[in-house]
C-alpha cells in the first residue's frame, strides 16, 4: 500500500475551495487504497472565523484519512496585517517541516499545495532526508497576484526571495501539478522547471454538486471566498442599477478579507434589501442555493497576473446546471467559450449589468447553458478522475520493478 501525505494550509472546515479539493482529493485516494495522511493548521481560513487554540497537535480520522491538526499563528482579524498573515502562512510549513523529519520513513510521496509559497518547505525537507517522491501542486502564481493586488513590491527584497525559493522548489520536484495549462505555461516561462509538469485542475464533486429540485428564485449568487481578487462591489451595484426592471436578490455566500468594506458599501448604497451576506455555510448546503439561483458570478478582477485562473466556484455553477457570469481574460474567458456555460462582461457595474441583463431576459439560453455545463464538468473536472490521474502518476513515480 503506498503511503501518501499531502501537506495544505487549508482543510474542512474551513470552506475555502482548496480546502474541499484536498479532502476530496485524500479521500478518492484513500478509496482507492493509498494509505493518506493529511497536514493541516488548526482551522484558521477565512481569519477570524474559528475559535484559536493553542494545542501543539491534534490527530482525527476523516473518512478514510489520517489529518494531523499542527499548530500555527492564528490571526485575529478578517483581514489581518502584513506580519500576523506572514506569521500564520510561515509557522504552519516550518511545524510540518519539523513534524515530517520525525516521520519521514513513513511516506513514499509527498504532496505540497501552493499557494501559500510557503508549503513547499516540508516538500523540500522530506526530498532532501528520506527517499519519498515530491509531488509539488501549485494552484497559483501567488508572488505575482500579490504583486497585482499591492501585497508584495515588486522588485523588493521579499519578492526576490520568495522567487528563489518558488525556483528551488521546482528544481527538486519529481512532478509539477497545474490546475490550468495557462499557469503552466506561464510557469515553465518563467522559472527553469526539470520534472514534468501535469495538468492537475481544480475540479468539482459532481455527485455533491448537482441540481436539486428547489424551485427557481429571482436572485443571483456568489458562493467562494470574499476577498480582493474579486469585483463583488461592482456585482451590487450592478444590481441596484437593475433592480428598477428585474427586482433581483444577490446572495454572497462565503466570508473573507473584504467581507466588512462590502457590508459597509452596501449599506452606504442602501442595498441591505438586495444584497445578502450569507457568511460562511455548510458545504452540503450549497447545491441548493446554486440550484434555487438564476445565475452564478465569478467576477475575477481583469489583471494580468489573475488570468491563468479558474476559480472552483465556476465549476460548482456548472455542476448545478447555473449558467455563470464571468469577468476577467484567461481562463475564465476560455473555461466560459468552451463549456457554452458561461458569459464574459467587462470589469464595471454597467457592462455587469447588460450582460447580465441578457442573460436574465433569455430563459431558454440560461436552460441550455445549464445543461452543456453540467456535461461539460462531468466529462472533464469530475474529482473522482481527477484523482485516479494522479493515483497513476504515484505508482509510476514509486515503481521500483519488484
Amino acid at each position: 500500500m503506498k503511503r501518501v501525505c499531502i501537506v495544505s494550509q487549508h482543510f474542512p472546515p474551513e470552506k475555502s475551495g482548496n480546502a474541499s479539493r484536498i479532502h476530496d482529493t485524500a479521500a478518492h485516494l484513500a478509496d482507492l487504497g493509498f494509505d493518506v495522511t493529511v497536514l493541516a493548521p488548526h482551522p484558521t481560513f477565512p481569519t477570524g472565523s474559528f475559535q484559536r487554540t493553542w494545542r501543539r497537535s491534534d490527530v482525527q480520522e476523516v473518512g478514510g484519512v489520517r489529518v494531523v491538526r499542527l499548530w500555527t499563528w492564528q490571526p485575529a482579524s478578517g483581514d489581518p496585517g502584513f506580519l500576523s498573515r506572514m506569521a500564520y502562512y510561515l509557522l504552519f510549513p516550518l511545524h510540518a517541516a519539523l513534524w515530517l523529519l520525525f516521520a519521514r520513513d513513513r511516506f513514499d510521496v509527498i504532496v505540497t499545495s501552493a499557494p501559500p509559497l510557503f508549503t513547499g518547505l516540508p516538500g523540500y525537507a522530506l526530498k532532501r532526508t528520506s527517499s519519498a517522491k515530491w509531488i509539488l501542486d501549485i494552484r497559483d502564481l501567488w508572488i505575482d497576484a500579490s504583486i497585482g493586488l499591492g501585497f508584495l513590491k515588486e522588485g523588493s527584497i521579499s519578492e526576490k526571495l520568495s522567487r528563489r525559493f518558488e525556483q528551488l522548489c521546482l528544481s527538486r520536484a519529481d512532478l509539477v501539478g497545474v490546475t490550468t495549462e495557462e499557469l503552466g505555461r506561464r510557469i515553465a516561462s518563467r522559472y527553469r522547471v526539470t520534472a514534468p509538469m501535469e495538468l492537475m485542475p481544480n475540479g468539482v464533486d459532481t455527485d455533491l454538486f448537482r441540481p436539486t429540485n428547489g424551485e427557481k428564485k429571482r436572485q443571483i449568487i456568489y458562493a467562494g471566498n470574499v476577498g480582493h481578487a474579486q469585483d463583488l462591489d461592482k456585482v451590487a451595484l450592478a444590481v441596484k442599477s437593475m433592480n428598477g426592471t428585474y427586482n433581483l436578490k444577490f446572495l454572497i455566500v462565503g466570508d473573507g478579507d473584504t467581507r466588512e468594506y462590502l457590508e459597509k458599501m452596501v449599506k452606504t448604497e442602501n442595498l441591505t434589501d438586495s444584497i445578502i451576506f450569507t457568511g460562511i455555510l455548510p458545504r452540503e448546503e450549497i447545491p441548493r442555493l446554486l440550484s434555487e439561483s438564476l445565475v452564478g458570478v465569478a467576477p475575477l478582477k481583469r489583471l494580468a497576473n489573475l488570468e491563468y485562473a479558474a476559480p472552483t466556484k465556476a465549476y460548482e455553477y456548472m455542476a448545478c446546471e447555473l449558467p455563470f457570469l464571468g469577468c476577467g481574460d484567461g481562463e475564465i474567458a476560455h473555461l466560459a467559450h468552451e463549456s457554452g456555460a458561461g458569459v464574459i462582461a467587462g470589469n464595471t457595474p454597467e457592462a455587469i449589468a447588460a450582460t447580465l441583463s441578457s442573460l436574465l431576459d433569455d430563459p431558454g439560453r440560461m436552460e441550455e447553458m445549464g445543461r452543456r455545463g453540467r456535461e461539460y464538468v462531468a466529462e472533464h473536472y469530475n474529482r473522482r478522475a481527477i484523482a485516479l490521474k494522479l493515483k497513476q502518476h504515484i505508482e509510476r513515480m514509486t515503481w521500483t520493478g519488484a
